[in-house]
């Protein structure tokens, strides 16, 4: 597992452990969930497909033109 800092707006922050105290988890736990969620809904959303595609072939692009 990696570790990683994320700094939150004050009442970002209170928000998060009211709602993970709220369902039961930690704060962490909460987070993890979270993106976890955000990360599916954007691995079914066609547009942001399109655009990671597009990222891809412009990064896999540039690569090649470091690598010649």
């Amino acid at each position: 597992m990696k570790q990683t800092t994320v700094r939150l707006p004050a009442e970002l922050a209170e928000a998060t452990e009211a709602a993970a105290r709220a369902n039961g988890t930690s704060v962490n736990q909460f987070i993890i969930d979270a993106l976890a969620s955000e990360i599916q809904r954007l691995r079914e959303n066609d547009e942001f497909q399109a655009r990671l595609r597009r990222l891809v072939e412009d990064n896999k692009a540039i690569l090649d033109r470091l690598a010649q």
